[in-house]
């Protein structure tokens, strides 16, 4: 997460330095307490006993047949029909040829020779010793296995020791959502404070590690928690003023049977917070590496001129974020917008409804923060890297004339100059290799 600069930046004076360790140090520890207080000491267990079976197996034959007509379908009924042969791999059958029917329904997988499939084995109510085998899915541990090897390895190529660092944060990052947010929502925790301080815990343990203990660093953890904590302040005004009760998709309904005591309510700004999180912090890292970058390449500027040069590189920065927040919250609910061509309400009953709001209030709620971010991390950073100047040198920075521009020359003048023959001596006659003196060398359009 974040932006990657491999020059280091530029050390802060030490009066600066001890300011942002008195800052940031007590934030961490509330962060750690607030985390060991929150965590999920008992957490329930899903009861796993009522789960069928589910064994790896090799398909090694695949014979298809008509349907044949039941009475709800006299016809032809809907398909595929026919028996697969499956090698299975473990569990008590191990190494035995089973037969199982070919999947059919929606999402059903497509078998052919060859593939390698999960069986599940299903017991007969009238008979629990009777036993018998279907196709759940497709195995997909090895395709996945390559495909992160290949992302890791592309990620270590392309950024080395910093890339390294990339995905031990990474690592730390999935650490923390399973290991601490997940479990104590699961175990009725209350889900905005559980995501506040699990996003918090992740933006220290990533931004430092990726980026470095650093005055920069410190900056865009200042920024990201700000933002934070005001992006968690408008969630939960937002949901309050439109009403969201959580229950807006089919997973809050049916997590709501299994674990009533989940607030659906708060699940939803935690949402909110965890999905901004990342987005927040590429935008105050980047604020405050640009920040630190013109204060490096140029040390007259002032205060003010830092802030307002750096602002305008986080315009154009947000400009393309939101759109990318957007698209991102579009994308995952793109089963979700297909359905509105099927609905036959008015659209404004329809973008009113809960399922379509409460995406609204997160992408806007999730645009607020950034924006915000964008001035609050800049100003830090103006102020860490003009550290140690009096406010009389900004104000004479800021009031420094502008240089007097030169003089410019009449370009008839100017052309009518250079054309001019010397005097007391003849024109310079043209080049031998030159076919036509008289042509022009302008190129036609």
């Amino acid at each position: 997460m974040g932006a990657d600069h491999t020059r280091p930046a530029p050390s802060a004076p030490p009066g600066v330095r001890r300011i942002l360790v008195a800052t940031v140090v007590p934030l961490f520890v509330v962060t750690v307490i607030a985390a060991l207080v929150l965590w999920p000491h008992d957490s329930r267990q899903a009861d796993g006993g009522a789960e069928p079976a589910r064994h790896h197996g090799t398909v090694t034959r695949v014979v298809t047949e008509p349907c044949p007509p039941t009475p709800e379908a006299p016809g032809a009924a809907e398909g595929p029909c026919g028996t697969v042969t499956v090698k299975v791999e473990q569990g008590p059958d191990s190494g035995q040829q089973v037969e199982t029917p070919v999947p059919a329904g929606p999402g059903a997988p497509v078998v052919a020779v060859g593939d390698e499939v999960v069986l599940v084995q299903l017991a007969d109510p009238a008979d629990p010793t009777a036993t018998s085998y279907q196709i759940a899915e497709h195995q997909r541990g090895k395709p996945m296995v390559w495909l992160v090897a290949l992302f890791a390895a592309a990620i270590v190529a392309f950024g080395r020791l910093r890339g390294l660092a990339a995905l031990a944060g990474l690592a730390a990052s999935f650490a923390i959502l399973l290991a601490f947010v997940v479990p104590g929502i699961a175990a009725g925790g209350s889900p905005l404070l559980i995501a506040i301080t699990g996003s918090a815990l992740i933006m220290f343990v990533v931004l430092y590690l990726t980026h470095g203990i650093t005055a920069q660093t410190s900056v865009a953890v200042l920024g990201t928690l700000g933002s934070l904590v005001l992006t968690g302040v408008l969630g939960s005004l937002a949901t309050a003023a439109t009403h969201l009760t959580g229950f807006g998709s089919e997973e809050a309904t049916t997590l709501s049977m299994y674990q009533r005591d989940v607030d659906l309510h708060g699940l939803l700004l935690a949402g909110i917070i965890i999905g901004s999180l990342g987005v927040l912090d590429d935008v105050t890292v980047t604020q405050a590496a640009t920040v630190t970058e013109l204060a490096h390449a140029n040390p007259g500027l002032s205060r003010t001129q830092l802030y307002r040069a750096a602002t305008r590189v986080g315009r154009a920065h947000i400009a393309s974020t939101v759109n990318t927040i957007v698209l991102a919250y579009a994308g995952a609910s793109l089963p979700l917008l297909l359905l509105l061509t099927a609905d036959s309400r008015p659209v404004s009953q329809i973008l009113t409804s809960e399922f379509l709001a409460q995406e609204i209030v997160r992408s806007a709620v999730a645009t607020l923060g950034l924006v915000a971010a964008v001035p609050l991390t800049t100003a830090l950073a103006a102020l860490v890297a003009t550290a140690g100047r009096g406010p009389a040198d900004d104000r004479a920075r800021d009031t420094r004339p502008a240089p007097t521009p030169r003089p410019s020359a009449d370009r008839d003048a100017a052309l009518e100059a250079l054309s001019a023959t010397r005097p007391g001596g003849p024109s310079t006659p043209a080049p031998a290799r030159w076919p036509d003196p008289e042509r022009s060398t302008d190129t036609a359009w």
